[in-house]
């Protein structure tokens, strides 16, 4: 895709996306961003197709966003690594975007890797790339935004068991799986999911239960146990007014303020490696606004995990 959008003039008080992403290789400090464009994970798990194209139209609501502090003095580079698109093979596609991610996360300089969702199947690519890259170093967490805890178990891999993968791929290894989650609704996960998310010691803050204050606790206390971060946004914790561009629109969801205070909070940690945004469906986005909220929630993290690292250097 070409970055494109309004251009007000150079320099850093008119910054803007796609005047500062580059698609060169990365050197020095930077994000890297990639795209996963899949949504066979959601149609295997019966839900509404479309977040193949989630990537592109993501990266169309980015373009003209401002950018401020040191992502728009252009110390900090942004680096557009592409996509890995799939169109059955799933499970191919994974392992391709789980390379390309462990990749990003290795280069020299990385600050953050920003995934572009796809279907909640991405999760899976994006604990591929991660547990390379740490290959068993350090104690890491996956801190998941989402009205579902997405731990079924299926015949095949979906947009529903990315978690329960990674808990029994974690058991295989004999380490640790550390997963929290901001957003549950009792009303979109069975009792057996919430008997799985027990068993396997999930912590999990419910949608009703919700608030900024709460979801910045949650966050910090998760945290803290943790050496490396990955926070993977699943776009229909949100309500379906606000993301209404989404596999399952949620009835209730919540509200976009605690959900923007529990991104401020895992880029505060300064633990923050890795972010993945999914189940964006364009086509049945209204006014583009499921975009809009995604490329905001994306910024969010971007600016706060580079300016933090910037003030610590000073």
């Amino acid at each position: 895709m070409t970055w494109t959008g309004r251009t007000d003039g150079e320099g850093p008080q008119h910054a803007r996306w796609h005047q500062r992403v580059r698609t060169d290789a990365p050197s020095g400090p930077h994000i890297a961003l990639l795209g996963f464009a899949s949504d066979e994970g959601v149609r295997r798990n019966q839900g509404r197709v479309g977040a193949k194209e989630g990537p592109a139209a993501l990266r169309r609501a980015l373009a003209p966003m401002t950018l401020q502090g040191t992502l728009g003095d252009g110390s900090v580079a942004i680096h557009d690594l592409g996509d890995v698109e799939v169109d059955t093979d799933l499970e191919e596609g994974q392992e391709a975007m789980g390379a390309r991610i462990h990749e990003a996360l290795n280069g020299d300089g990385n600050a953050l890797t920003v995934v572009l969702g796809g279907g909640h199947e991405t999760a899976w690519a994006s604990y591929l790339g991660l547990s390379r890259h740490l290959a068993g170093g350090k104690r890491w967490g996956v801190l998941n935004l989402d009205a579902h805890f997405d731990l079924r178990d299926a015949e095949h891999p979906s947009s529903g068991t990315p978690f329960l993968q990674m808990a029994e791929s974690q058991r295989a290894a004999d380490e640790a799986f550390r997963y929290g989650v901001v957003g549950i609704s009792e009303h979109a996960n069975t009792r057996q999911l919430f008997d799985r998310a027990d068993e396997l010691g999930v912590d999990f803050l419910l949608d009703v239960d919700t608030s900024a204050k709460r979801a910045t606790t949650f966050v910090e206390n998760f945290a803290a146990g943790v050496d490396v971060l990955y926070l993977t946004i699943d776009l229909d914790v949100l309500p379906a007014a606000v993301a209404p561009g989404v596999s399952a629109p949620a009835a209730f969801g919540v509200e976009t303020r605690a959900i923007v205070a529990a991104v401020r909070a895992a880029a505060a940690t300064g633990k923050l490696r890795l972010v993945d945004v999914v189940e964006l469906n364009p086509r049945f986005d209204v006014d583009g606004r499921t975009a809009r909220t995604a490329a905001r929630l994306v910024a969010e993290a971007a600016h706060r995990v580079v300016d933090r690292a910037a003030s610590s250097l000073r």
